[in-house]
């Protein structure tokens, strides 16, 4: 059974790295002591990595990063639970890639271990990362990604601010365009919430720094839309993407 906690943003302004959804990782770890942390999506593997050993020590949870691994595939198969950082999506995707960890991930998610991610980390939960908010800093083979939900995921989403003298497209109009060339939902995800799979089952949680629902969702053709609480329809689209 699928078991993913999708956190927009591992880290709320003026707090430490996950103390904001502490609870709901404690949920979704269910007792494990031992996460095997992918900190490619920044530069500084080590001291990441350290960051959010230091945040899950509360739970007793020991976190092996995943670059020190001499077989980075054979310790994604043997983890009893997963996590990957934000950081640039691009990285992240290409380092994976790379890497070959693609399919064992989708393999151990498949087989039911607990896939968490944040930013990055969330955005590669998609099937394809086109709706990132990052700079291609590299480019990846493809941009496809783990495919371990059906529709399109943006952490950090921002509504507009009518307020703003700011002449650039705002997120909204970023993810219209993407509709111009693609049929598929896109789940926005505002700062300090999160989404929770379980199966056939997914809920939108945690509490919005910028106020309202915890997510915002997408569709070709539709204005955008709040949406909080129970999402699992997203999980059983009634037609096929299409992609441009």
């Amino acid at each position: 059974m699928t078991d993913l906690l999708l956190l927009s943003n591992s880290t709320n302004h003026g707090r430490d790295p996950l103390d904001h959804a502490l609870d709901a990782v404690a949920e979704v770890l269910d007792g494990r002591t031992e996460l095997v942390f992918v900190p490619f999506a920044l530069a500084d593997h080590d001291g990441y990595t350290e960051r959010i050993a230091a945040a899950v020590a509360p739970l007793g949870v020991r976190v092996r990063g995943l670059h020190t691994a001499a077989d980075p595939v054979a310790a994604v198969r043997s983890a009893p639970a997963v996590f990957t950082g934000g950081g640039n999506t691009f990285r992240l995707l290409a380092e994976l890639y790379r890497r070959e960890l693609l399919e064992p991930l989708r393999d151990r998610v498949s087989e039911g271990m607990p896939y968490l991610g944040a930013s990055a980390g969330t955005n590669i939960a998609g099937p394809t990362v086109r709706t990132t908010n990052d700079m291609p800093i590299v480019e990846p083979p493809s941009l496809t990604s783990l495919g371990l939900v059906p529709f399109q995921l943006n952490p950090h989403y921002v509504d507009p601010d009518p307020a703003s003298r700011h002449m650039g497209e705002t997120r909204e109009k970023r993810l219209a365009e993407f509709h111009e060339c693609n049929d598929i939902p896109v789940l926005g995800l505002r700062e300090g919430t999160w989404l929770r799979v379980r199966g056939d089952w997914a809920e939108l949680s945690g509490v919005s720094t910028s106020g309202g629902a915890p997510g915002r969702l997408f569709r070709r053709g539709a204005p955008g839309e709040d949406v909080s609480g129970d999402v699992s329809d997203l999980l059983a689209p009634a037609t096929e993407p299409v992609w441009g």
